[in-house]
């Protein structure tokens, strides 16, 4: 059995916590999940977990938000029109998600979380909703 490598594509099934143990993300009950290792279709930290398995290892990591999906950056918290929202048709209410249109890329759309509804504008959070945390991830590589 040769180990997972740069290359490589894996099927992998997990379980990816919090550190309070609140469960974010699964595989149970789906597909394994697949990819290629070293296409950055992952974080890296989730990758470079998974080089050096081989078929029906299991093992759990923790990945810190450098591995992950950043630190939250404070440009991506930004303020629209409230106009422009209402006019996509959309009463904004704190905490709620949108999906906004990704500048560069047509079609492609970005999360985008209400922080704050002021008298004519929005602030907008378009930090990935995972970014600033620890992840704990339980990994078995399957193929």
């Amino acid at each position: 059995m040769t180990a997972a490598k740069e290359g490589d594509t894996v099927k992998i099934h997990y379980k990816g916590t919090f550190e309070d143990g609140e469960v974010f993300d699964t595989s149970e009950g789906k597909d394994p999940l697949q990819f290629k290792i070293g296409e950055h279709q992952v974080v890296p930290g989730f990758e470079n977990a998974v080089i050096g398995m081989k078929k029906g290892a299991k093992k759990s990591v923790t990945i810190k938000p450098k591995e992950a999906y950043g630190e939250p950056r404070a440009e991506l918290v930004q303020e629209v029109p409230l106009e422009h929202v209402k006019q996509a048709g959309i009463e904004p209410k704190e905490g709620m998600v949108l999906g906004i249109q990704h500048p560069q890329m047509p079609g492609k759309q970005l999360p985008a979380k209400v922080v704050s509804i002021g008298k004519e504008t929005v602030k907008l959070d378009l930090n990935h909703p995972l970014a600033g945390k620890t992840l704990k991830f339980d990994i078995e590589l399957v193929e």
